[in-house]
Formats: structure tokens, C-alpha cells, sequence
């Protein structure tokens, strides 16, 4: 259950400190973790030891402990050096061991809890039940967020996640599918979206790098543990909005989605009729560069014709004969503000539409 990593960080922690050499055998008699080279030697003793009455026992030279989680054996640990203090040194090594044990399978049970409660598989009377027995708060205001990088995901990043958040916090994370970590953070009553996003803008500080690119995104915060799953549901929407309509966002929150959130949740057949009640068998995001670039500028200056054609760089005169070309060629005059809505919602439904595309395939 424990990380041989996290076996070999503590044997080394240990070691450090007495400067007794420490080992981890399994009850197979594979060396897990160990301070010093040859302790493939000692794997046939400790098999040996997995067999016998004792807990503790010498053999070539070192003390040999078991280590047990409820009464099952789980590890054997060596101890060896010149020093007096290698029996008390082992034992205080397997004292250790025993209390990650525990500590990691409360861990193992919540991140458990959580993955369920997130994915919706839990009934609401085992909700409130399992979140009672693991000491875990159904009234707090908590939020869902979700951080996704372009590098496979492994334990190293879910530990980093945790340390970000602090050892005494009563937040969680986990991962629910091979892509995405995820946060369910505990919202203090004073804190609101505002330092929602810059708790992303610090989680996204530490996850970004030369190689690897990061999104995060959150939902709205609840006040019951029942309501989690539809945060986390919220935070994976933002993703998706964001991919289609905010790919300059690192940060997305899903109350600032706007339309956004209402084109990503129509139906494919919808978007269709609309493209082409709007522009016949044509597409808005057929246009020639030119022209996109004109429309997209003149949508960023609301519509300002004088701002537009400075920033284009062009005579008032040429901008305003490419909208006059435009509307010939669509019917729609993008200095009308009804006309631009519709113009502009057309070019996110089809953004939206190829996006569902790319899921397709």
C-alpha cells in the first residue's frame, strides 16, 4: 500500500538521524526499500524469519522486526550497524513503518470515499453514513477543482498537489481517471471565487514548466458533501468550454462561462439547423482570412468601426466596405447589434461543433 519511495525516503530519514543501516523486505523476500547495497543477500533469512513464532530476532549479524498492519504480516525490517543502539533503533524504525501503514490506509479509505462520492456511485444514505465513520465534515463549503497537464499523470504530481495544499489540510486530492488530479478543497466562510482563483493561480505556479502546459479549472462552491459531484461535474464542463472557447485561459471558472456554458450543452442536430437557417450550406468560419481577421477585430472594439480600422491599420472607407461584401454574402450587417449577436454566436455554435468533431474520432 505504501510507495517504496516513500519506504525508502523514511529508511534514509532514519538513517540519517542514527546512522544504523535499515532495510524492507515483503513477505516474499523482495527487498522494497533499503540503506545499503547487498541486502539481496538477507532474503532467504527473512523468509526464513516470515516462518518463525518471533517478532524480533538476530540473524547474520542484524536484528530482523515484523512489521504488521491488524494482526497481518506486511514487512520485514533489518537493522544493522556497530552500534549498541541497532535493537532500539530497529524498533523505533518499525514503529514508524507500522504508523504509515495506518496513516496510509485512513488515506487509502477517504480517497476512496471521495473518488465515489465524485463519480456519483454512492447512495445519499451512504453518503452521510461513510463520511461519519471516516471523520469527515458534511456541512463544510467546499469547492472541486481540476488541474489538467499535458504530462502523464503519476504519484509524484498528486503528492506535489498535497504539498501545495499543506499537510494539515482538510482538503483531498485525487485522481478519478489517467488524466486529471483532482482538488476538493475546503472554502473558509470568509473566502469567495475571488480567492478561489488565486489558490488556481497558485497551484498553477507550481505545476507549470518548461515542458509541460497546465489548465485548471473549478465549479461553484457547495455547503453539503452531497453536492460535491456537481461541482466536480461543473470544473469538467469549464475544461471542455474553456478548450473550445478560452484556449488562452490557464484558469477557467465555470460561473464565468457565459454563453459559452448554454452552446456547449446543445444538441449537435440544433447546431446544424441553426448554421443553416443562419447561412445556407455555408460556414461563418469558411471566409477568407481577411475577412475573419476584420470580423474578429471589429467584434474585440464592440463594434467600433473607427477603433477597428486603426488597429487594422486600413482607411475607415476599406472596413467599411468589407462588412458591405460581408453582409451581400450573408445578409447579416455587423453594425447592427442584432446581426452581430447572431453572427457571433454562429462562429462559436461551429467552434463548438468542431470540437464534438475531434471527439468523434
Amino acid at each position: 500500500m505504501i510507495s517504496n519511495q516513500i519506504l525508502q525516503s523514511t529508511l534514509d530519514g532514519l538513517k540519517a538521524i542514527t546512522r544504523i543501516d535499515l532495510c524492507i523486505i515483503d513477505t516474499e523476500g523482495k527487498a522494497l526499500a533499503a540503506t545499503f547495497q547487498d541486502m539481496d543477500n538477507y532474503a532467504t533469512a527473512a523468509l526464513a524469519f516470515v516462518e518463525s513464532p518471533a517478532d524480533s530476532q538476530v540473524f547474520l549479524g542484524c536484528q530482523f522486526f515484523k512489521v504488521f498492519d491488524e494482526h497481518q504480516l506486511e514487512y520485514i525490517l533489518l537493522a544493522k550497524g556497530d552500534s549498541d543502539d541497532v535493537y532500539m533503533v530497529g524498533k523505533i524504525a518499525a514503529f514508524q513503518v507500522q504508523n504509515l501503514l495506518v496513516a496510509y490506509k485512513e488515506r487509502f479509505d477517504k480517497d476512496n470515499f471521495v473518488k465515489n462520492l465524485l463519480l456519483d456511485n454512492l447512495l445519499l444514505v451512504d453518503i452521510y453514513n461513510r463520511a461519519k465513520k471516516l471523520h469527515i465534515d458534511t456541512d463544510a463549503r467546499r469547492v472541486v477543482f481540476i488541474i489538467e497537464t499535458n504530462r502523464e499523470k503519476d504519484g509524484n504530481e498528486l503528492e506535489k498537489a498535497r504539498g501545495i495544499l499543506g499537510s494539515k489540510s482538510r482538503d483531498f486530492v485525487t485522481a478519478v481517471d489517467e488524466k486529471n488530479i483532482v482538488i476538493v478543497k475546503e472554502v473558509m466562510e470568509n473566502e469567495g471565487y475571488e480567492e478561489l482563483n488565486k489558490t488556481a493561480e497558485v497551484i498553477l505556479s507550481q505545476f507549470s514548466g518548461d515542458d509541460m502546459e497546465t489548465h485548471i479549472a473549478y465549479g461553484t462552491i457547495v455547503s453539503d458533501i452531497r453536492e460535491v459531484s456537481r461541482s466536480y461535474k461543473e470544473a469538467k464542463m469549464a475544461l471542455d468550454v474553456g478548450r473550445i472557447f478560452f484556449e488562452d485561459h490557464y484558469i477557467i471558472a465555470y460561473a464565468t462561462l457565459g454563453i459559452g456554458r448554454l452552446i456547449y450543452q446543445l444538441p449537435i442536430p440544433l447546431c446544424k439547423m441553426f448554421i443553416k437557417e443562419i447561412f445556407g450550406g455555408r460556414s461563418p468560419d469558411e471566409f477568407d482570412e481577411e475577412t475573419l481577421v476584420t470580423i474578429n477585430k471589429f467584434f474585440e472594439n464592440s463594434l467600433n468601426v473607427s477603433e477597428t480600422s486603426r488597429q487594422l491599420y486600413i482607411h475607415r472607407n476599406t472596413l467599411v466596405y468589407r462588412l458591405d461584401k460581408l453582409q451581400k454574402s450573408t445578409g447579416l450587417d455587423l453594425r447592427v447589434f442584432e446581426d452581430a449577436i447572431t453572427f457571433k454566436i454562429a462562429l462559436m455554435v461551429v467552434k463548438y461543433m468542431k470540437y464534438m468533431e475531434t471527439l468523434d474520432y
